[in-house]
């Protein structure tokens, strides 16, 4: 039995077609955070279990509380921006039955300005993957944002793509960018992390060259330069804000 968990909060334009893709699962759980657009409606119109949950900006304790929610012997995470295509739809049921591996990678291509990203930032995820199949009490969930799977033994690799389509227009993406930067900020300064301010000069400068040359991020043409230097900003604005904090607003 496969269940599918996603996490949501203000995804009218994303869910409907998100929960489309997962009707091959035999359960679907939409965990909710705080919506106040039609994401709920829509969700349960499609008979989606609905579980409501705040995350106080941890998503791993969403995804962890949600494996207890679930009936599936598998659970296949999936963001609301993103859809499971049919090879990987297939991949998924053919390998549920072997007995070997208790996660699976499932290699995820992102989309931004209508055109599909394949170097730079996303490349790792793109030709890698990332854990999104996971067996039931194979392991938990660890970090606040761009959180990881901890677990011990065998993993696998599913075929097909997970297609994403995060942030498509600036707006989209400077809010995004400035909300997970400040979930990101609040994890280092948990770990008590505290950049100098060269490194909150130099680490965005050299984050860029790295996505964009070394990484050929300039190769996805002026998409690629748009997402490099976006996310070498949340690299700034996360070390900035780790530094306002301990260096300005604790002084005041």
């Amino acid at each position: 039995m496969v269940s599918a968990v996603v996490l949501t909060h203000n995804e009218k334009k994303n869910i409907e077609r998100c929960l489309q893709a997962l009707s091959f699962c035999d359960e679907i759980v939409v965990l909710d955070d705080n919506s106040t657009d039609a994401t709920i409606d829509i969700a349960q119109k499609m008979k989606a279990k609905m579980v409501k949950r705040t995350s106080k900006g941890n998503f791993s304790e969403q995804r962890n509380f949600a494996l207890t929610e679930v009936k599936g012997d598998w659970i296949l995470f999936v963001d609301a921006d993103e859809i499971v295509t049919n090879e990987l739809k297939k991949s998924i049921l053919e390998n549920i039955v072997k007995d070997s591996p208790i996660v699976y990678y499932i290699k995820r291509r992102d989309f931004f300005w209508g055109k599909e990203l394949q170097y730079g930032e996303t490349a790792k995820a793109r030709n890698k993957g990332i854990i999104r199949l996971v067996k039931k009490n194979s392991g938990v969930w660890r970090g606040l944002v761009h959180e990881e799977f901890i677990f011990s033994g065998e993993s696998g690799k599913l075929s097909g793509f997970l297609d994403h389509y995060p942030h498509q227009s600036l707006k989209e993406f400077i809010y995004d960018i400035n909300a997970y930067s400040t979930i990101r900020a609040k994890e280092l300064l948990q770990q008590g992390k505290q950049p100098h301010i060269r490194e909150i000069l130099l680490y965005p400068f050299g984050k860029f060259l790295l996505t964009y040359l070394i990484y050929l991020g300039f190769l996805d043409g002026p998409a690629g330069f748009c997402y490099a230097f976006m996310m070498s900003f949340h690299s700034f604005l996360v070390r900035a804000k780790v530094y306002q904090y301990v260096k300005i607003d604790r002084k005041t």
